[in-house]
């Protein structure tokens, strides 16, 4: 054999050996990327349940919010219906109501007052009478 032969021996063994190498990793980057594939397959399978669940319960309470919309709605009508009562009856009754209070009011500011000029009135006359009373009696002694 001559040096040649040994070189290409050589080189076609040393590219044997780099094969081997190569196709070890090769070999377990298989492995990963078909348990990977595997793992995502079942978080797909997981997952779907999850959210068919997801999209009922949307559903649920989209037509929820629609009652309560709904419930909203009919509250402001009753609102503005019971703002609109309450103008009519302060517009009816108020002008009324506030002249009957005015009225009483007036009527016993002037009851107090004439129970009040009464008593200064009696008080007056008492101590008149009582001033006469000790002026008698001292004329008389």
């Amino acid at each position: 054999m001559s040096a040649g032969e040994w070189a290409g021996l050589v080189a076609a063994i040393a590219l044997v050996v780099l094969v081997v190498l190569l196709a070890v990793p090769l070999l377990k980057l298989g492995r990963t990327l078909d348990e990977t594939t595997l793992t995502i397959r079942q978080v797909r399978e997981q997952t779907q349940p999850i959210l068919s669940q997801a999209s009922t319960t949307v559903t649920h309470v989209n037509a929820n919010l629609e009652r309560v919309d709904d419930i909203t709605g009919n509250a402001a009508n009753v609102s503005s219906n019971v703002a609109a009562l309450t103008s009519v009856a302060a517009a009816t009754l108020g002008s009324p109501l506030i002249k009957i209070a005015a009225f009483s009011y007036g009527v016993r500011s002037a009851a107090r007052k004439k129970r009040e000029g009464q008593a200064v009135a009696d008080a007056n006359a008492a101590a008149k009478a009582e001033r006469r009373a000790r002026r008698g009696a001292r004329r008389a002694v």
